[in-house]
């Protein structure tokens, strides 16, 4: 029989992954389409749950002079009004779902889903987001490309639950978020780009760029972007041809319902010449 627990604080959560075997749900808004059922019937669950939504010690904002912590549970919708949180971040939470889905879903479920279409998690990786990993043993902090390895896979251990996200404060003099979907908003990604770029006296010293839904993780690489710093903006622009090319490396986009794989290479190439361009 499949045991449904909410647990009364943190320590009782930790508690009970320590001592059993949970799958572990925030607003359930990926999870209760993954395993819904026939109308009328209850979602498909196959395992123990704990259901995490209504501990109100995972819900804050916070922040100081070099960082912002989101506690796990803090929903969308709080952090798309919230005075703290990075503009960036909040332009891809508008265009995420409708209202009553972001007054439930949280930027830990998505970490947690790993879909390489879920927006919050593009803006994650330029933001430098680390993933905060607690369990009765120990607390982890890791990059969130070391937490997600492919789609709907993670590090996160059986006995874990992400407490919190910890986003170093951002001085960009321009960023871009576009997404590409059926619809405005409300819709899946067919890709998402993010851009960031910090301009000082006409030179390059911060360049970054990450990508969604064309490869089996978002795409972000250090290596490329720090090639790029101190350069000009004009040699930046220059270079845009191998910028391109070094990026189609990365790209390995798939065929599905959404859209093809030709597509999606066309447009990321287009993202990145867009944004290089505005520059």
């Amino acid at each position: 029989m499949v045991k449904h627990v909410i647990p009364k604080n943190l320590q009782d959560a930790l508690n009970h992954l320590y001592q059993g075997d949970y799958h572990v749900i925030a607003g359930g808004t990926d999870l209760m389409i993954q395993k819904r059922n026939s109308a009328d019937l209850p979602p498909l669950f196959h395992s123990n749950m704990l259901y995490l939504i209504n501990l109100e010690e995972l819900k804050y904002v916070m922040k100081d002079e070099a960082q912002i912590k989101i506690g796990s549970m803090t929903s969308l919708e709080t952090l798309l009004h919230h005075k703290d949180v990075p503009e960036l971040l909040k332009e891809v939470i508008k265009e995420m779902a409708s209202p009553g889905i972001r007054n439930m879903a949280t930027l830990a479920g998505n970490i947690a889903n790993a879909s390489p279409a879920g927006d919050s998690l593009v803006p994650l990786y330029l933001l430098d987001a680390i993933v905060v990993l607690a369990s009765t043993n120990q607390t982890r902090y890791l990059p969130i490309e070391k937490v997600i390895i492919g789609p709907r896979k993670t590090v996160i251990q059986a006995n874990e639950l992400i407490k919190e996200i910890i986003i170093p404060i951002p001085h960009f003099t321009q960023t871009s978020w576009v997404k590409v979907g059926g619809r405005f908003a409300d819709a899946i990604s067919k890709v998402s780009f993010a851009g960031a770029v910090t301009v000082s006296e006409g030179i390059i010293t911060d360049f970054r760029i990450a990508l969604g839904a064309v490869y089996m993780t978002v795409i972000r690489n250090r290596a490329f972007e720090k090639s790029y710093k101190d350069l000009s903006v004009e040699e930046l622009k220059n270079q845009l041809p191998q910028i391109l090319t070094r990026y189609q490396e990365l790209i390995k986009p798939i065929d599905d319902q959404r859209s093809n794989k030709n597509y999606r290479n066309q447009v990321a190439s287009n993202l990145i010449t867009d944004f290089i361009q505005k520059i």
